[in-house]
């Protein structure tokens, strides 16, 4: 009987993720059937870019292009999400001070907005929308921690409820805990199984098309890494 449950239970949420990615995709073929020639391709070189390069300068420059690209498809989401991902990278990498990245990350939730009103994937919208939340916080970690790790959590608990094989989830989940003190319930220890689900997560997912969102998968690695390159603990030797 509780196998017969689990069953049911793992089938309904296959077909709810499943319905939270037809409508996305659907809108999305529409939105290629009358965009100028060439855009896809353009699209996906310029998302190629964008998942390439940590220089703000560059990433700002890659922003543009997807600037104009919602002007050429004005009813795409994906130009306007890709856009607040651009200006969410440039608040991370950049060396300017915390009034211009909080800049940035304010075009960024616009741009996520617009998403939002032109139908986009809100699992995804919601990832970068909790990523943001992370940068504010990391403009100043101590006056902003009380508010916005509430709000990080709350944006990927939603996102999970939309969509739990989303692996972006769990890498910025992985991200907020690892960077939160051991005092308050973080730390590398406390993130590594949420980065071990990212990757397996990772390893089951693919997306709708091509120019669907797919980025963090490099960065997960990385962190992974660097799990892998710590030193093992020294054996505890029994007192004589």
């Amino acid at each position: 009987m509780k196998n017969t449950l689990l069953l049911l239970a793992l089938t309904a949420a296959s077909f709810s993720a499943a319905a939270q990615q037809t409508a996305p995709k659907a809108a999305a073929a529409t939105t290629l059937a009358t965009a100028p020639a060439g855009y896809a391709d353009l699209m996906a070189a310029t998302i190629t870019e964008l998942n390439s390069t940590g220089d703000p300068a560059r990433l700002k420059e890659i922003v543009s292009k997807f600037e104009r690209a919602a002007a050429a498809a004005p009813t795409d989401w994906l130009p306007q999400y890709y856009q607040a991902y651009g200006r969410l990278l440039t608040a991370f990498q950049s060396k300017e001070d915390g009034d211009v990245k909080d800049k940035y990350l304010d075009q960024a939730e616009a741009s996520l907005a617009q998403a939002r009103q032109l139908g986009g994937d809100e699992s995804e919208l919601l990832v970068v929308q909790a990523y943001i939340h992370q940068a504010r916080l990391g403009i100043a970690p101590m006056m902003r921690s009380m508010k916005y790790s509430g709000l990080v959590n709350e944006a990927l608990a939603q996102a999970k409820k939309l969509n739990p094989a989303n692996p972006r989830i769990y890498l910025v989940q992985g991200n907020n805990l690892y960077f939160t003190p051991k005092m308050f319930g973080g730390g590398a220890d406390v993130a590594k199984p949420v980065y071990e689900e990212a990757q397996a997560r990772y390893a089951a997912f693919r997306p709708a098309s091509p120019l669907m969102p797919s980025w963090g998968e490099r960065q997960l690695q990385s962190r992974l890494k660097a799990y892998a390159a710590q030193p093992a603990a020294a054996p505890v030797q029994a007192a004589k």
